[in-house]
């Protein structure tokens, strides 16, 4: 029973940071896009999504997640159960690529 629990304790130590590298990756790029945009370096997330959300017609939005090296947006939306990811230019709103 020691020898199982100490396992699991184990895999929970090797496993933890691992698990926890998503969480943190998406904090920094919310943090790097709310700093950029108080610079006045992007735009705000809410007036990308206005302009691009009504031309997806009918596509359901699942969310965004930033790029702060290329300073992008990639919106990501599902429809008739394909993924379509949208990259938007961040600093000027003009849409960048969409897939298909």
């Amino acid at each position: 029973m020691k020898r199982i629990f100490a396992s699991i304790i184990a895999l929970g130590l090797v496993a933890g940071p691992i698990a926890a590298a998503p969480a943190y990756a998406q904090r920094s790029e919310q943090g790097e896009a709310r700093r950029e945009m108080s610079a006045g370096n992007i735009l705000k997330l809410r007036d990308i999504e206005r302009r691009i959300l009504p031309t997806m017609g009918g596509a359901e939005y699942l969310g965004p997640a930033y790029d702060p090296t290329a300073m992008a947006y990639r919106l990501k939306f599902i429809r008739d159960g394909r993924v379509i990811f949208v990259d938007v230019d961040a600093r000027t709103g003009r849409v960048l690529r969409r897939s298909r």
